[in-house]
């Protein structure tokens, strides 16, 4: 519900040349993960069961992409730089692939329905 709102008020915003809410929710949940993550983590001030209602349940939620920069950052902090490009390259290009699959796949649908 709050990714559909922020991308309905983004696009009466900023207009609807560019996917603004999507970067909007990416960004957000990219910054929200990391932050209850570490105070999680590093502190008391979020218990275990309620940063994982918030990461998984809101941000989850909210957008998948927090969970994907999140483990991405990680690895980097590790100094797994392999690992990390390698979630980076394979993710976006497959993802961005797959999407295009299924629109292709639409498509066929569409037109053996027709």
């Amino acid at each position: 519900m709050l990714r559909y709102l922020t991308s309905v008020l983004a696009a009466h915003w900023l207009g609807e040349q560019f996917p603004y809410g999507t970067l909007i929710v990416n960004l957000v949940g990219s910054f929200a993960i990391g932050l209850v993550h570490q105070v999680g983590s590093d502190s008391l001030l979020i218990p275990d069961n309620l940063r994982l209602f918030l990461t998984t349940g809101i941000m989850g939620g909210l957008t998948t992409y927090s969970a994907f920069s999140y483990e991405t950052a990680r690895f980097m902090e590790t100094g797994a730089w392999t690992q990390a490009w390698l979630n980076i390259a394979v993710t976006t290009t497959v993802a961005i692939g797959l999407c295009l699959l299924g629109m292709t796949a639409g498509r066929l649908l569409i037109g053996l329905r027709a």
